[in-house]
């Protein structure tokens, strides 16, 4: 879970409490290595396309998908980050983080990007990271690649690559993490 979802998820003072583990370090290094296959295999190498993670929490899955892309490939692949807040369209009501950059290392124009996300939950990130990127340019496509989706749609978005379908109640939270991933909520 992104540190913005944390402090919107409750108080500042409030702590993530795990109730189950839905995947260990190994379970997502492993669902890493197969999203990174079916990359290669979907787009037919590596050749034109770019990993950008969203900010905060898809940039360290960004970070190792781009890794096993290269170790599979055998070449290095562009990576970057990307901050969609000012295109949410709750911009306002979620706090900005100053921390939370945009770099995209090349024109997108006339390539493949696989944007990347920890957890797809009602797609309005997404929703705003697809304006973000058409305004740095005009990619060939886009795709998603997520460790968990778990449901609650509110906008017609899917992922092309998924770690785990995680179906889960609106309450419950998602934390991905070093350790995996776990499913939970927030204690005052």
């Amino acid at each position: 879970m992104a540190e913005r979802e944390r402090l919107l998820a409750g108080s500042a003072s409030g702590t993530f409490q795990s109730r189950t583990r839905v995947m260990s370090a190994d379970d997502v290094s492993r669902a890493v290595k197969r999203m990174a296959h079916e990359i290669l295999e979907r787009n037919h190498g590596a050749a034109g396309v770019m990993i950008i993670g969203m900010q905060t929490g898809g940039v360290e899955l960004a970070s190792r998908l781009a890794a096993a892309v290269t170790a599979i490939e055998g070449s290095q692949i562009p990576i970057g980050t990307l901050d969609a807040t000012m295109h949410r369209d709750d911009f306002g009501l979620r706090p900005v983080m100053p921390e939370a950059a945009t770099a995209i290392p090349d024109d997108p124009t006339g390539k493949t990007i696989v944007l990347v996300d920890d957890v797809l939950f009602t797609g309005r990130t997404v929703r705003a990271a697809l304006d973000a990127i058409h305004s740095y340019g005009r990619p060939q496509s886009i795709q998603l690649a997520v460790m968990v989706d778990r449901g609650h749609r509110e906008l017609p978005i899917r992922p092309d690559y998924v770690g785990k379908n995680l179906p889960t109640r609106r309450n419950e939270m998602v934390d991905v993490n070093d350790d995996g991933v776990d499913l939970g909520e927030m204690l005052p």
